[in-house]
């Protein structure tokens, strides 16, 4: 038989209802997948790294059967495979190729039982099925049972996830798909927009609270991987249009927008779904300021980005500039990498370590010139969301976070920008007028040496959410641990100089500028805001 490997097929989604329900009966989930592997084996396996779950499913049974097929891409019997799933449908539509004794180990291969028509008689002992495609359970938010399909060998991206595939690769679900995920602002929309969509998870995510959703991509594999994605996961349908950035929506507006685009700053555009094909931080640049227009009133667009840290330039005004007009905006960094590492990570995602030691110092080189022209030190990789507001004055927020935080939060995101309208309406005498309350995650903590009367310093410290910091000094200590909503912020602030022999005129004047800090961040909530 022939052994020539040929182009995959992207499956047909025609019969995914019944693969639907053959991989839920067969407990293909989240939480399956967990108790047959265990936490470990179920963590390697996220890392792209598959020898613990190659060991944890050698024995029988139909869930064993579904992981070795498509997470682990390995050949499984065709009787074996029958037992669990429509397999000639399968085949059909091209989820599984089939290889009968003596065929080429291509998952791909023209063999005859590639293109014949499917039935179990059609098979003689040793035949086998390969899947053409990753399939990976994934648990919505409300417990959905969830898959998302991509190119095989790319569930996950990072060091191991496209090394040495092609420009035209779709990758499934990684760090950064599931960050994006859990900072998107999930109240109820009438339009979403996926730009950039990849495998469809955030189109996915949309599809539970937007009635319209529509997903674009410059790729239109990626398009046809997000109709396998939402139709596997029994979700509707979406619009499904191909181009770049806002081109294929140039006349419509969103309620939300999310991307998470191709943000890697490199040398030339070598793989679609990373390299953004643009000078530079141009692609985030130029997404962030089309999106104001793309907007409507009140609506958010959030993405992930990456900025140059340019000599002599600072970076929070760097992508301060961004923000279109009309759009408050919160931009937060969550890391920062110097110039050889951000190289390093990059060559790495695209195999080229694994290459020619030759190839790869060159293409090491390729980046470094690139960046000492742009006089580019460092690369931060970080959040930026945009809220159309229209306010006279508005609000940017720019700030640096590499701490850890809880996901998800969506909820923090609505909460920031409501805080947000509430400290621009309010001058100094209506916040020293208005109530406030400690937020009921935060934490006062003392520091200093054993048995020292009086601490160093205090530090209010949030347990959920960003998970914020931020030291206080005595006054601020006090009035935030008397903020139970019963006296007005005055008041309180009388009674502190009473007891510690101050002015009540000079501490009221100095005070409203931490207060708006604890607003701003958090710690306090105004008691107008809770209800």
């Amino acid at each position: 038989m022939s052994t020539t490997a040929v182009i995959p097929r992207i499956p047909s989604p025609d019969h995914a209802p019944d693969l639907r329900a053959a991989l839920l009966a067969a407990d293909f989930t989240a939480d399956g997948l967990l108790e047959l592997l265990g936490a470990p084996a179920y963590a390697a396996l996220a890392r792209s790294e598959t020898v613990p779950a190659l060991r944890a499913t050698r024995g029988d049974g139909a869930l064993a059967a579904l992981v070795r097929l498509f997470l682990l891409q390995e050949p499984v019997a065709y009787e074996r495979a029958a037992a669990v799933l429509p397999v000639a449908e399968c085949i059909a539509d091209g989820w599984l190729a089939a290889e009968g004794p003596g065929d080429s180990d291509s998952a791909y291969s023209d063999s005859a039982y590639s293109d014949s028509a499917y039935s179990d008689s059609a098979y003689s002992d040793g035949a086998t099925v390969r899947a053409t495609v990753d399939v990976r359970p994934y648990g919505g938010p409300a417990g959905e049972d969830w898959f998302i399909v991509s190119d095989l060998g790319c569930a996950v991206g990072g060091a191991a996830g496209a090394g040495g595939q092609g420009e035209g690769v779709v990758l499934g679900v990684g760090g950064a798909s599931t960050t994006l995920a859990g900072i998107t602002v999930r109240t109820p929309v009438a339009a979403a927009l996926d730009l950039g969509t990849g495998s469809g998870i955030q189109a996915l995510h949309a599809a539970r609270h937007a009635t319209r959703v529509t997903a674009t991509d410059l790729n239109p594999r990626a398009l046809d991987f997000t109709r396998l994605t939402l139709a596997l996961s029994g979700a509707p349908e979406a619009e499904l249009l191909t181009g770049s950035l806002f081109e294929p929506v140039a006349d419509k507006t969103y309620d939300l927008i999310v991307s998470n685009p191709p943000f890697v700053i490199s040398p030339g555009a070598r793989l679609t779904y990373r390299d953004g094909g643009m000078a530079g931080d141009d692609l985030c640049r130029t997404l962030v300021q089309q999106a104001g227009d793309r907007l409507n009133d009140g609506g958010y667009a959030q993405f992930l980005a990456n900025w140059e840290h340019v000599d002599g330039e600072d970076w929070q005004d760097r992508v301060r500039a961004w923000v279109p007009r009309g759009c408050d905006a919160w931009i937060v960094q969550r890391e920062v990498q110097d110039a050889t590492q951000y190289a390093e990570l990059w060559l790495r995602d695209s195999g080229d370590h694994r290459g020619d030691p030759a190839r790869y110092a060159a293409r090491y080189e390729e980046w470094l010139d690139e960046f000492d022209a742009r006089r580019t030190r460092a690369v931060g990789f970080g959040w930026i969301t945009l809220r159309k507001a229209a306010a006279q004055q508005p609000s940017i927020v720019v700030e640096e976070w590499p701490h850890p935080v809880e996901q998800p939060l969506g909820e923090a995101v609505v909460a920031h920008f409501a805080r947000q309208d509430y400290l621009r309406t309010h001058d100094d005498a209506a916040l020293l007028a208005d109530h406030f309350v400690l937020a009921a995650d935060v934490v006062q903590e003392q520091v200093g040496e054993p048995g020292e009367e009086h601490p160093e310093h205090v530090v209010l410290r949030q347990g959920r959410g960003v998970r914020r910091a931020t030291k206080v000094d005595t006054v601020g200590a006090g009035f935030a641990g008397a903020c139970d909503g019963s006296l007005s912020a005055g008041r309180i602030l009388d009674a502190i100089a009473q007891l510690l022999g101050e002015d009540p005129v000079a501490l009221r004047d100095r005070t409203p500028v931490a207060l708006r800090l604890l607003v701003g961040e958090g710690f306090l909530e105004p008691v107008s805001l809770r209800a």
